[in-house]
């Protein structure tokens, strides 16, 4: 019997439905070109290609919550997971949808620039898309994609996690989805109360702490032996400790009183009532680590300006993810890929 359509939300597939379909129609065991060392799977946010002396990452994803600085956001929402495999960014390609009837010459002209200037500053060129206008959409999409290149010995995969390695989580939660909220919501942000100075600093927040995780990456992979780096995109912390967890078959311990939930996301979370461990965070990143490591690398991220810290380790207790709370009870940790965000915008 086919899915009701009425089970589908806006965001991610549920994992259990996307599963059957990747094996069903794109699981590499129908692959057929030797090359490909990763392809599509739960957790891995890439794909990876052996090109001879290199691997070649592959990475597509879309811009649809947001509006204002969609070029900025399309870039770095796709050098993130480029960046999680150890991989540098060279090559980006972007499909613009334009709604009929509402655009004009500004908006695609302010669209062209964001997308060229985010490249500019992070190295990568521009190497073709596609745009158009369409009908039956409301706003700009932009579906950006991104080719990087890595040395072999320097491969990241989510896949990679081991049981007892710490979880390291650089920054602190809920990142993006603050900025998105700030920046598309302001006018129910003043009804509710909230000044403009707070509504000022969370728009900020798509630049600091910033959504991009280019930085702490490169800064980890080039001076560890990283067993892991994910990225927290829709679904926030849980879903991608999740996404870890069930890309490298493990389990997980986490230690909810380590988790930092910054400031301005605590009172959004409130406010809104929407849990801010399942909030969209990019900007945040997960990497795991050998224990015996785990503090050196936060003491070099700390300085480099990067705040963060272990909030638990991987079992071997497979597909069993359980949160120690603050009065040191364990209970199941309950991840949702539907984001939190999704009940507000």
């Amino acid at each position: 019997m086919r899915e009701n359509q009425n089970k589908f939300h806006i965001g991610k597939l549920k994992h259990k439905f996307l599963n059957k379909m990747l094996e069903n129609f794109v699981s590499t065991t129908h692959l057929k070109d030797s090359r490909v060392v990763v392809g599509s799977q739960i957790g891995e946010d890439a794909a990876v290609i052996d090109m001879g002396d290199k691997y070649l990452v592959a990475k597509t994803d879309p811009i649809t919550f947001v509006t204002g600085e969609i070029g900025y956001y399309a870039v770095n929402i796709n050098v993130n997971d480029v960046v999680c495999t150890g991989a540098t960014p060279k090559w980006f390609q972007s499909t613009i949808l334009l709604p009929a009837g509402l655009i004009d010459e500004d908006l695609i002209e302010y669209i062209f620039k964001n997308i060229h200037d985010t490249c500019k500053s992070l190295g990568i060129t521009v190497v073709g898309g596609h745009t158009e206008i369409t009908s039956g959409i409301d706003r700009p999409i932009v579906i950006g994609s991104l080719l990087g290149e890595v040395e072999k010995e320097q491969l990241v995969l989510s896949s990679g996690a081991h049981a007892n390695d710490s979880i390291i989580l650089t920054k602190g939660i809920f990142i993006e989805g603050t900025a998105i909220i700030a920046r598309e919501k302001e006018d129910i942000l003043k009804q509710k109360g909230f000044d403009d100075e707070f509504i000022k600093k969370c728009k900020k927040y798509l630049y600091n702490p910033g959504i991009s995780i280019y930085n702490e990456a490169l800064i980890s992979n080039d001076n560890f032996l990283l067993t892991s780096m994910h990225d927290l995109t829709e679904g926030g912390l849980f879903c991608g400790l999740a996404e870890i967890a069930i890309a490298s078959d493990l389990g997980l311990l986490i230690k909810k009183e380590q988790i930092n939930v910054l400031p301005e996301p605590l009172e959004l979370s409130k406010v809104f009532k929407i849990n801010p461990y399942s909030t969209i965070s990019s900007g945040s990143l997960l990497i795991s680590i050998n224990d015996e490591f785990a503090e050196d690398l936060i003491n070099l991220l700390r300085k480099n300006g990067i705040s963060s810290g272990v909030i638990g380790n991987f079992t071997s207790e497979k597909r069993e993810y359980l949160i120690l709370d603050e009065n040191h009870k364990k209970s199941q940790m309950s991840y949702t890929e539907v984001d939190e965000i999704t009940k507000i915008l």
